[in-house]
């Protein structure tokens, strides 16, 4: 199975510094806010408790680092990564408005600075697709977890049902991108968006992509909105080092 995207990161960098400013106006109208009640289904998921230390990458606004840090609480540590400047930069005061503290750090995925067995999870929502190396980037999420601690992805995928997906693919193919452009002024950013979530490997064949790149002694796939998006939790295996 091919494990590269043929993404070029400096691009993607360019695409979501210059959607930035509408970002999260667009995600809200697009998605009717639901994206919120998925990532609040991944930090369930993930088992996210008080004292938890939790990393986040390609954390964009901040909006999965703050559901873990309502999570792990104040004794709990949560550190939000992006490689994209533009984005991070309203991470903060985000967090702050909701009196939640929260460290942001700009940081590559694929090169991420953090010791070996670090945090007690690791996660990536909407941006594993955007990697051009998506087996590195499970990787680094990996190595820098905890022994049976757990690797979170969100992503985008395939529906499996063939009128819901005819369905879908009319909306985001003639109407997300419009709308999107509308808001951010960047129409070719949510035409890349559909492309990518068409294409980009789901289900099982993540989950294969999963443990190719790491030891994990389960993965698990959930659908989220009839498999709009899905939700992978691997556990760490005990025996990784």
């Amino acid at each position: 199975m091919n494990t590269t995207t043929g993404v070029d990161p400096q691009k993607i960098k360019s695409m979501f510094s210059k959607v930035a400013s509408g970002y999260d106006k667009a995600n809200d109208i697009l998605s009717a806010g639901i994206h919120h009640l998925w990532r609040k289904k991944l930090v369930k998921l993930s088992g996210a408790k008080a004292g938890d230390a939790v990393l986040d990458c390609a954390t964009g606004t901040g909006d999965l680092a703050i559901e873990f840090k309502k999570a792990v609480g104040v004794p709990g540590q949560v550190t939000g990564t992006d490689f994209c400047k533009e984005m991070l930069d309203f991470a903060p005061a985000k967090a702050a408005k909701l009196n939640l503290p929260i460290t942001f750090e700009l940081a590559d995925v694929t090169s991420l600075s953090y010791a070996n067995n670090s945090f007690d999870i690791t996660s990536i929502s909407f941006g594993i697709r955007n990697v051009a190396d998506p087996v590195k980037g499970i990787s680094e999420l990996a190595r820098v977890t905890k022994p049976g601690g757990k690797v979170c992805v969100l992503e985008f995928g395939q529906i499996e049902n063939p009128a819901l997906n005819k369905a879908y693919q009319f909306y985001s193919t003639k109407i997300l991108p419009k709308i999107g452009g509308t808001i951010t002024g960047e129409t070719d950013a949510y035409e890349y968006l559909q492309n990518s979530s068409a294409q980009f490997p789901c289900r099982q064949d993540f989950v294969k992509l999963m443990n190719q790149a790491a030891q994990f002694s389960h993965v698990e796939c959930v659908p989220v909105s009839f498999g709009i998006a899905y939700i992978y939790i691997g556990t760490k295996s005990t025996a990784a080092l």
